[in-house]
């Protein structure tokens, strides 16, 4: 039953993970080669002209994918286990892509982002959360503190995905509420990484929870053994 579960739970998040490297890379696509007037860029035409932002814009977009890819094979157990040397060399482009490419381009497309202050806030927030939690991964892992490496991976990572879920945040509240655009992105900027990052607190004490149970389930059963053990020498002793 336990190996059904695991097979259908891992499928699952294979096969969510293919619908969002799906939407990522179809975003990515229409971009190349870099055209100014299409997608996203039709909102951002009195940007184009400002060198760093377009600098930005171009290597948010066709670098955060790396990110994505890489971090999720931080959470399998099968390359954990049998192929630590790839587990190592995925974490390394992750944080890479991360700290060095990602957290730059990301912070000078939250400067000039739409929306006025609120969306500005909102993207200026997730990046330097980002920044500080892949951040945090790497010194807790370089300390050997790998409970704290895999809490914070899971934050890191859960930030990561709001390159998807802004989108999805898009099509579905635009799908049922009829909204203006600047308002719409405002509240897009917010819901595309606060319901993660409430998901991945969600998910680590829930793994804490369970640790703590089977660690008193199994206390639980030694002491019932140790007092049977008790019982039996007092009754041979009599």
């Amino acid at each position: 039953m336990e190996t059904v579960k695991y097979i259908l739970k891992t499928t699952v998040v294979y096969m969510l993970l293919c619908v969002a490297t799906f939407l990522m890379l179809r975003g990515i696509i229409e971009y190349f080669p870099m055209r100014d007037n299409i997608g996203f860029l039709q909102y951002k035409q009195e940007y184009l002209h400002i060198l760093p932002w377009k600098i930005a814009f171009y290597t948010h977009v066709f670098s955060v994918i790396f990110a994505l890819l890489a971090g999720f094979t931080q959470f399998n157990g099968d390359i954990l286990r049998d192929h630590k040397r790839v587990h190592r060399l995925m974490g390394q482009i992750y944080a890479y892509d991360v700290l060095l490419v990602n957290f730059p381009a990301a912070m000078i497309m939250a400067i000039y982002a739409n929306g006025l202050l609120p969306t500005k806030t909102a993207f200026v927030i997730l990046d330097c959360l980002w920044f500080w939690f892949t951040y945090k991964a790497v010194v807790e892992i370089k300390a050997g503190n790998i409970k704290a490496h895999k809490e914070n991976m899971i934050r890191s990572y859960a930030l990561t995905l709001s390159a998807v879920t802004l989108r999805l945040w898009k099509i579905i509240i635009s799908g049922f509420v009829n909204i203006d655009p600047l308002p719409l992105y405002m509240i897009d900027a917010w819901m595309g990484f606060v319901p993660n990052l409430l998901f991945a607190e969600w998910l680590i004490r829930r793994k804490k929870h369970k640790h703590v149970l089977s660690v008193k389930i199994k206390t639980g059963g030694d002491n019932g053994s140790y007092n049977k053990q008790c019982s039996k020498k007092a009754e041979y002793k009599r």
